[in-house]
């Protein structure tokens, strides 16, 4: 067990003929009590600023390990938002070259079936293109016939019989 300052003020020392000067012994003993009393404060103090730092240390340790607990957490996040992001940009990729096929496939089928329209407008033109000709050369033919001019010179003839009646 350690002395303590109360130990050293109490010591009694045996006398003997040629001992000590007990004056020199008693401030000397007085002296090693005030330095030893101020070490047990000092330590005293030292151990109550140790056990505030241990506190202080425990407590940003602690704070360290959320720290390092809330980075693993942001990271982790972090990784999930891309991975969801990436996911997202694949189906509206997806979205979109399906939007792109179908339009594709409409513009297509518009041209196709426009295309037909104009092939059956051409025949129908040419239908009644020849149709027209047709028509056409039958109307000259028959102005170009003969019987025409039976007509006109019967109609001439009964012009004139009609004229000389009324004479």
């Amino acid at each position: 067990m350690p002395l303590t300052p109360l130990d050293i003020h109490n010591k009694e020392f045996g006398r003997s003929f040629r001992g000590y000067d007990e004056d020199d012994v008693n401030e000397f003993l007085d002296r090693v009590i005030k330095d030893y009393e101020g070490l047990i404060r000092e330590n005293r103090d030292l151990e109550e600023k140790l056990v505030t730092l241990e506190e202080r240390l425990s407590h940003f340790h602690n704070i360290e390990e959320s720290l390092s607990k809330s980075i693993i957490v942001a990271q982790e996040t972090a990784e999930e938002v891309k991975s969801n992001a990436r996911k997202e940009s694949q189906l509206i990729i997806k979205e979109a070259e399906k939007n792109a096929d179908r339009i594709l496939n409409e513009a297509l089928s518009k041209s196709r079936r426009a295309a037909m329209e104009l092939d059956e407008l051409q025949k129908q033109a040419a239908v009644f293109r020849a149709r027209f000709r047709s028509l056409i050369q039958v109307q000259l033919e028959l102005i170009d016939n003969d019987q025409w001019e039976k007509i006109l010179d019967e109609k001439t003839i009964r012009m004139d019989k009609d004229d000389k009646l009324d004479v």
